[in-house]
């Protein structure tokens, strides 16, 4: 069925993330303890694997067909968090001067706030201009961990 949207739930470390697709094409991820669904089709389960191998620590990239819905000035944020390497953060400000945008750190902010595809768009990896952990749609706690979990793979794989 052509534009019909697939959903999954995913129990992950971080929490059950609702995954969902339209037409093959990734469209949201969203932290979401009240699904109860565990089933996954077989049109999501290329993603499943790759968001577990993420949380496994196995992956710091991801290889999938995403479409978010955005206004322009929010696809183009999320284009440059997306290019944001894994384990490192940027903050909103420095978003903000890449876009040439003067003074718009908020501006920005509420385009990260408002990023359906969380984890895939590591909207987590941007911070305050002061270091600080400020809004995250799946709660500070889990931006936490989400950078506590890149961070401690980096020093892992530097290692090896």
């Amino acid at each position: 069925m052509l534009n019909e949207i697939i959903t999954a739930s995913i129990v992950t470390p971080a929490g059950t993330l609702r995954i969902s697709a339209r037409s093959g094409i990734l469209d949201g991820v969203v932290f979401d303890d009240s699904s109860a669904e565990r089933h996954i089709p077989d049109e999501l389960s290329s993603i499943a694997v790759q968001l577990d191998d993420y949380f496994s620590g196995r992956r710091q990239t991801f290889d999938i067909d995403i479409e978010p819905d955005g206004t322009a000035f929010q696809l183009a944020v999320w284009k440059i968090v997306m290019n944001i390497p894994y384990g490192k953060t940027l903050t909103y400000k420095e978003i903000a001067q890449q876009m040439g945008v003067k003074n718009g750190a908020r501006a920005v902010g509420l385009a990260v706030g408002a990023n359906p595809l969380l984890v895939v768009v590591p909207c987590h990896r941007v911070i305050g201009s002061r270091g600080q952990l400020s809004g995250y749609a799946g709660g500070i706690d889990r931006k936490k961990w989400l950078l506590r979990h890149e961070a401690a793979n980096m020093r892992f794989q530097l290692k090896a």
